[in-house]
């Protein structure tokens, strides 16, 4: 999808999912103090306006103008600040080296835009932080519930750590993790993939 898909997706008053963080964020921030970070396709806003309201001086980043439109208004509504940037991920340049937790989720695109705009994250990431990915998973089509149905979208783990070879990221972990979702008809469970990158 491009830009003015997404900007249409977007385009209603109400948030595409919700205006929580996600569960995997939420429990791997707990141990790290805030500091800068970089949320790389934010979408609406949810993860980056959270960390701000912990502390963190966050700047999100995606490529719809709606999108970061209401990003906006969740800064406002919950009275934190963020700095936002919209600009397509494959053209972005942040800082080197500048952020202590940089986090893609969801981030949902052939492998030859997921290579390179992964590998622009991990450059990132300063010394002793952290690069957070979770993304639909390959399997999740077959055996999941919801997410992308083109699997030239969805990726493995492994595929990350094949992204980020020569980063100077050192990979902590790397796995496939299951999300509860609610529906209609009674929870089911979404396959994800995890990496979690340390820079030394």
């Amino acid at each position: 999808m491009d830009s003015a898909a997404w900007d249409q997706r977007y385009a209603g008053r109400e948030f595409v999912w919700t205006s929580e963080a996600n569960r995997f964020l939420v429990s791997e921030v707990e141990s790290l103090a805030p500091a800068r970070a970089l949320d790389l396709a934010c979408g609406e806003g949810r993860n980056a306006v959270w960390l701000a309201e912990r502390g963190w001086q966050v700047t999100g980043v995606d490529f719809s103008k709606l999108g970061i439109e209401k990003a906006r208004e969740l800064e406002a509504a919950r009275g934190v600040h963020a700095d936002w940037v919209v600009v397509d991920l494959l053209d972005y340049r942040p800082e080197t080296q500048a952020f202590e937790f940089v986090i893609v989720f969801y981030l949902q695109v052939p492998s030859e835009q997921r290579t390179p705009i992964l590998r622009t994250a991990a450059q990132a990431v300063a010394p002793g932080g952290v690069f957070l990915l979770v993304g639909h998973h390959g399997s999740n089509i077959a055996q999941g519930y919801g997410g992308p149905q083109d699997p030239a979208v969805l990726y493995t783990a492994e595929d990350v750590a094949d992204d980020l070879e020569g980063s100077g990221l050192r990979i902590e972990r790397l796995t496939t993790v299951e999300r509860p979702v609610a529906t209609p008809d009674g929870q089911r469970i979404a396959i994800d993939a995890f990496v979690r990158g340390l820079r030394p």
